[in-house]
């Protein structure tokens, strides 16, 4: 038995995610292409994590509580959590330590949060494309001191990356290194090795989802398949 498992998506909070990528509509989406385990990552945010564990309830769907930061060295991280309390703990330490610049949504999008129904609760006005305080040695240590996964994201992508921000992976406990293609051209250093949607549309969502080789989608078996490597990628088509 196997599961689905999509660890890459973005929000409407998330300034260049589309509106139309709500929480509600993220779960939707990940139910129809039958993904039974998801996680919502926005940019160094946390603000759309109640709503998003509140959809995938409905849709019985297994929620992974996350966000994509921005290291000092503008590199892109994951930080997963399977507690929303601990997630949006951390996800507060991150955003508070981004610097005070005031978000342009016209020229950059819109950075919204909103309830289950997706009406509107607020509009964050600092924006969340600057780096945050923390460079990746201490987004690891920090992450998995409190029972979090950290993985590198994109790491074949020429920018916002690990690879290209500093053209090596550092030697860390990663869970995993995040990839778009099945074979980057980098030295993953052994690394189990997975690929994430980074949905910022509807439509992208389940993209480059994986097979977790588990019964029960939880936290835990996530968890136990990268460090057991029991998991597979998808054909590439």
């Amino acid at each position: 038995m196997a599961y689905l498992a999509d660890l890459h998506n973005h929000s409407c909070l998330s300034p260049c995610g589309s509106l139309d990528l709500s929480p509600k509509r993220l779960v939707e989406e990940a139910a129809e292409k039958h993904i039974s385990l998801l996680a919502l990552t926005d940019h160094n945010s946390w603000r759309n994590l109640e709503t998003f564990g509140i959809c995938c309830k409905k849709w019985n769907t297994t929620p992974i509580f996350g966000m994509e930061i921005t290291s000092q060295e503008e590199a892109h991280i994951l930080a997963l959590f399977g507690d929303l309390t601990t997630a949006i703990s951390y996800g507060k330490v991150i955003e508070d330590s981004l610097p005070n610049v005031l978000h342009n949504p016209e020229r950059f999008g819109d950075q919204v949060y909103v309830n289950e129904h997706d009406e509107i609760l607020g509009e964050l006005e600092k924006t969340l494309f600057t780096a945050s305080a923390f460079s990746i040695d201490e987004i690891v240590e920090d992450a998995q001191s409190i029972g979090g996964l950290v993985i590198p994201a994109h790491i074949d992508r020429p920018a916002m990356s690990v690879s290209s921000q500093l053209g090596f992976l550092p030697d860390l406990p990663y869970a995993a290194v995040e990839s778009i293609s099945h074979n980057p051209d980098i030295d993953i250093k052994g690394n189990p090795l997975i690929t994430g949607s980074d949905a910022h549309m509807p439509r992208a969502v389940g993209l480059r989802s994986f097979w977790i080789d588990h019964d029960t989608p939880s936290f835990e078996s996530l968890q136990e398949a990268l460090k057991k490597r029991e998991f597979f990628l998808k054909k590439q088509k």
